[in-house]
């Protein structure tokens, strides 16, 4: 016989048939650390840049004007460009695309310069990668998913109209990808073009307002909002922009405490979870960075320590402030990631100095997770160490398992792996947060179906197992979007928690859910997203949606 169980209130509680309370919730993570295993001792490249893709590989890359990498390309191909500043003919990959279920990896060709792009994915899969260095500042590079191994970069080398060195990209509501800034940028412009005729670029005086000296600007964070606008943060202050439009709407209160966030003082930010059970609250966190005069500093042999400070402010408040914070240690060049679990993980980076070449020392190798709906004394906890450093030119994205693939570390000009404090790394690793410990099984939600497909406002269903009980009032659905990560920011990241609507019992430890689709293209644009059922601050393996 089935049984119903309905939404009735704010936060979600739901009527209780048959299904027996937990009694009490397991703490988050408790007597766990979280777990690391090396996955591969070398890929041949330091992952600099990581895109996860729908189909569950990921392509990773490098620079291409350092010389050789220590993985040859296949069938005797080489890359000649008379513009490489060290090797003309290069017959070494720069690139690889991971395959996370068979855990190897292949050569990929990519010809013009990589080192320090920008990228997303649009609605189809399809990864679009813009900008870089030398012959590769004005280039797009797109990379289609394929399950053989037949797909490999296609690129058109001039269609950018500025060049684009340490630039950010956000998937737009409208499927297309915005690039802001970049070195000495102080514009945006659109892929595709809406215009192909069009030059394409628009001034943005932000951007030069907000630069100094030492340049903490470049790779500014952003996050679209749900209002259809972009918050834009870089150095130390925050606009909201209209792109459409081209007019700031609103500019946000200086973070109270000065330090630089952006490259290359490279703290991080996140837009925390939209929850679409309330009114909605836009609240954007950004950690970590490194105090004035850092670059300059570090360039002389001292290295300042880092800054430890948070800051949070409500984007949708009548009179926003910054509510500060700080972590247990200081840290420059973390990545930040959404966990399914609502909450965020900071990993990588050093407690001295900033990023570029040789400039950061003392590396951070403990994973902080960071809870923001927790008491405020008890939002931090401390995972296991790293086995390795992980230091400038590093990157950490979220895969579909619930664990953080971690690669990358080269804080030299050339790969350099002998008579040095932090050889260049080319290992990949994984770290497994606190709730894939198997103690949590028997309350692990198992998603068995779930849509391909879903569409905004549109209400679906799915089903899942949990072995021992479910206790709905602990339950959720959260979509996260795959995130290109390099230079510790996390581009296009978002995480949508979906409105529950109700939960029918099938049997002893199977369930049907039904739940709603985003509801604007603004709360979340169209693409593939990973989806996670979450029970008790447990969540499932993800599952593939493509929000159409």
């Amino acid at each position: 016989m089935f049984t119903y169980f309905l939404l009735v209130t704010t936060p979600f509680w739901f009527l209780f048939s048959s299904i027996p309370a937990s009694g009490q919730i397991l703490p988050p993570y408790a007597g766990r650390y979280g777990e690391w295993r090396l996955l591969h001792e070398s890929i041949g490249i330091s992952a600099m840049h990581m895109q996860l893709l729908h189909n569950n590989k990921v392509v990773m890359f490098d620079r291409t004007d350092f010389g050789r990498s220590n993985l040859s390309l296949p069938g005797n191909q080489c890359r000649d460009d008379p513009r490489d500043t060290v090797l003309r003919t290069d017959c070494t990959a720069h690139s690889i695309l991971y395959d996370i279920k068979t855990d190897t990896f292949r050569p990929l060709m990519v010809h013009t310069d990589t080192w320090c792009s920008s990228g997303g994915v649009l609605p189809n899969g399809t990864f679009v990668q813009t900008g870089g260095y030398n012959d590769g500042d004005h280039a797009i590079r797109t990379f289609e998913p394929c399950d053989d191994n037949s797909c490999d970069w296609v690129e058109l080398q001039n269609y950018l109209s500025q060049r684009r060195w340490y630039a950010t990209n956000q998937i737009l509501p409208d499927g297309r990808i915005i690039i802001v800034g970049g070195r000495r940028q102080f514009n945006y412009e659109f892929y595709p073009r809406q215009n192909p005729s069009s030059s394409g670029s628009i001034w943005l005086n932000f951007l030069l307002e907000t630069r100094d000296d030492a340049e903490n600007n470049l790779y500014p964070f952003v996050h679209l909002l749900p209002d259809g606008n972009l918050f834009i943060f870089a150095n130390t202050r925050s606009i909201s922009l209209d792109y459409k439009k081209n007019i700031v709407v609103r500019q946000f209160p200086q973070m109270p405490v000065d330090d630089p966030r952006n490259y290359p003082s490279s703290g991080s930010s996140v837009l925390l979870p939209l929850d679409e059970n309330k009114s909605i609250e836009v609240e954007i966190l950004i950690c970590g960075g490194a105090p004035r005069g850092s670059y300059e500093q570090a360039g002389q042999g001292n290295f300042m320590r880092a800054s430890s400070s948070c800051g949070r402010i409500k984007a949708t408040d009548g009179n926003p402030s910054w509510v500060m914070e700080d972590m247990p240690t200081a840290r420059v060049m973390g990545d930040m990631l959404l966990l399914p679990t609502k909450d965020v993980i900071i990993v990588n980076g050093a407690e001295y100095g900033t990023a570029g070449w040789e400039f950061g020392h003392s590396p951070v190798t403990r994973p902080i997770i960071y809870r923001p709906y927790g008491l405020p004394d008890w939002r931090f906890s401390v995972m296991s160490p790293a086995s390795r450093p992980r230091l400038y030119h590093s990157s950490a994205i979220l895969i579909l398992d619930g664990r953080i693939l971690v690669g990358g570390s080269n804080p030299h000009v050339y790969y350099n792996f002998t008579n040095v404090e932090y050889p260049t790394d080319l290992s990949l690793e994984a770290f497994a947060p606190p709730y894939l410990s198997t103690e949590y099984d028997r309350i692990r939600p198992k998603i068995i179906s779930a849509p391909a497909i879903l569409r905004h406002g549109q209400a679906f269903s799915l089903s899942f197992y949990v072995p021992e009980y479910l206790t709905a009032d602990v339950l959720s659905v959260n979509i996260i979007a795959p995130s290109f990560t390099t230079h510790s920011f996390s581009m296009s990241q978002r995480m949508v928690v979906l409105k529950l609507v109700g939960v029918l019992r099938l049997s002893s430890d199977t369930y049907n859910l039904t739940t709603v689709g985003p509801s604007t293209a603004e709360i979340a644009p169209p693409g593939y997203y990973m989806l996670f059922v979450v029970h008790e601050g447990i969540p499932s393996a993800g599952s593939w949606v493509n929000i159409q």
